[in-house]
């Protein structure tokens, strides 16, 4: 199998909007300020493939910033056997123009597409490109190599696979054939998908065979680097939430699986040790709670690994008490990201996030209090929410700044994306601006849902959004609490962020600009003043 060449790759795209998050994102979106997130489901269809055997090659071209011709000249000198790349809504036709032009170039090259949207979607893909194979679902990392041992052994094709039909698979066990609406060809279905792997079987991921440098540095969520992703578990144990396309995509209600907390420990150890790892996001949708989350905490305290490496996570603001937070916190954990969506009930009940709005300031203060740093995601745009219900929502985000109980935060217009409860209510109720089909608009950089106050009026919610919380106090204490350099790097690597996601919310590029001028001349004066103050006491 040495000789089957397999490459798991993204693709550049050309585009003026910046870089497209595409990898481990559950909500698309351009930066302006450059970000790389590493692509743990990838990763490990990567490090699946490899330890199974087969010639494995890693080639993001939007990661190691290569043009499209770079990239493809790459591809067509190594010529590989099969290329699987991960797709999303926004980008999907750009995706299928380049797969018609990669099969141009390579035609003997098989390519499979993975991802949220093709899964919601996999006749549409088919057919509007020449892809040879869609693997729905999230379990890719596994069914990849299935896949693999199909073409290459023969084996048995697992469920959840679309294929162009007739094949020189053995197909004999297929469920289904379907027509194309465009043509006369056929596609084949190989079955019901099953997502119930263990995975605590997956292999560590091959960090040297997936370039993990290459995301190590460009990322917000990292104070000390090099730093890296990981997951504890597929994806979220709540897995309701009615804007997420994963929890109802890749990773639906029932199939939530997460690693052992010897799992997780072993391959945290593994990066420490064999990788000078000094920070480890998890990136699971929700790291999991209760006996698995003390035991885990328990065996970095035990080993001594605490105080190696720093951790971070996504968790729940109503998940934990103050016990466990304190827990983390001796565990050395320290980001902590929390999905608070919007500061009015009626949002969050129809969002199914489980969540009363008096539980926020209870979470996030629990959090501080242990001396976590807390992370709020928080979203604006919503069909059913007034100006003055943005406002809300705005005004408690300002309030948990001012009090101290959040130390950074991610503003977002909410997007529909397909597959999603959401898109289908847009539909049922007319709420989209734009075609249901056209994707493309579907990237965060303007509203595609009809709101009760303008578009223009939105950006500006979302851009006062993310300035609520430079306050003089905020910027005090973030002052005060510099202790070393990677402290000083982190503080300037948050306002260039800050910076990038403000452009992120202007139509036009150009009016939040001139006013970001005149906002980091303020900012710049505050700090100039409480640095004398705090030199002077």
């Amino acid at each position: 199998m040495k000789d089957f060449k397999v490459v798991i790759g993204y693709p550049p795209i050309k585009t003026e909007k910046g870089v497209p998050l595409l990898s481990q994102n559950r909500q698309f979106q351009y930066f302006n300020a450059k970000t790389y997130i590493y692509p743990m489901v990838p990763a490990y269809s990567a490090s699946v493939a490899k330890s199974k055997g087969y010639d494995v090659y890693w080639m993001d071209g939007i990661a190691e910033e290569k043009t499209f011709q770079e990239w493809l000249s790459d591809l067509k000198e190594l010529s590989p056997d099969l290329l699987m790349i991960e797709t999303k809504a926004p980008v999907v036709k750009s995706h299928w123009k380049i797969v018609d032009h990669l099969k141009s170039e390579l035609p003997n090259m098989k390519i499979v597409l993975v991802g949220d949207h093709v899964t919601f979607k996999p006749k549409e893909t088919m057919d509007n490109c020449k892809v040879d194979f869609i693997i729905t679902g999230g379990d890719y990392d596994f069914m990849l190599t299935d896949l693999l041992n199909t073409l290459v052994k023969g084996d048995k094709l697992v469920g959840g696979i679309w294929g162009r039909y007739p094949s020189e698979l053995n197909l004999s066990d297929l469920v289904k054939v379907e027509d194309s609406d465009n043509s006369d060809q056929k596609y084949f279905i190989s079955g019901p998908l099953v997502q119930n792997h263990k995975l605590d079987d997956l292999p560590f991921v091959d960090r040297d065979l997936t370039k993990w440098k290459n995301y190590a540095y460009y990322n917000g969520n990292f104070k000390y680097t090099p730093a890296t992703y990981m997951y504890s578990g597929k994806d979220c144990w709540w897995n309701r939430c009615t804007f997420c396309v994963w929890d109802h995509t890749l990773n639906p209600m029932g199939t939530y699986r997460r690693f052992s907390p010897e799992r997780l420990f072993a391959e945290i150890k593994h990066l420490v040790d064999n990788y000078g790892v000094r920070e480890i996001f998890d990136d699971a949708g929700t790291l999991f709670v209760g006996p698995p989350l003390k035991k885990f905490c328990q065996m970095m305290i035990d080993s001594g690994y605490n105080k190696k490496v720093v951790l971070g996570c996504n968790m729940r603001l109503n998940a934990l008490t103050q016990e466990y937070y304190d827990l983390m916190k001796q565990a050395n954990f320290r980001f902590i990201l929390y999905g608070m969506e919007s500061g009015n009930q009626y949002t969050l009940d129809k969002l199914d996030k489980g969540l009363k709005v008096a539980e926020i300031e209870e979470g996030v203060r629990m959090a501080k209090k242990a001396g976590l740093e807390p992370h709020l995601t928080i979203m604006l745009g919503y069909p059913w929410e007034t100006e003055e219900m943005s406002k809300n929502t705005i005004n408690l985000a300002k309030n948990l700044f001012k009090k101290g109980y959040v130390d950074t935060m991610q503003a977002t217009i909410v997007i529909p994306y397909p597959g999603t409860p959401l898109y289908k209510e847009c539909i049922e109720k007319d709420w989209l601006l734009v075609d249901s089909i056209d994707y493309e608009s579907f990237d965060m950089r303007g509203p595609v849902m009809k709101t009760p106050y303008s578009k223009e009026r939105l950006m500006e919610l979302t851009q006062e959004l993310y300035s609520a919380f430079f306050s003089t106090s905020y910027i005090f204490r973030k002052i005060i609490s510099i202790r070393k350099v990677d402290d000083f790097k982190f503080l300037y690597f948050s306002a260039w962020k800050l910076l990038g996601h403000l452009l992120d919310f202007d139509k036009d590029q150009t009016k939040v600009s001139l006013w970001s001028l005149k906002f980091w001349r303020t900012a710049l004066k505050k700090l100039t003043n409480n640095s004398v103050g705090i030199e002077n006491a």
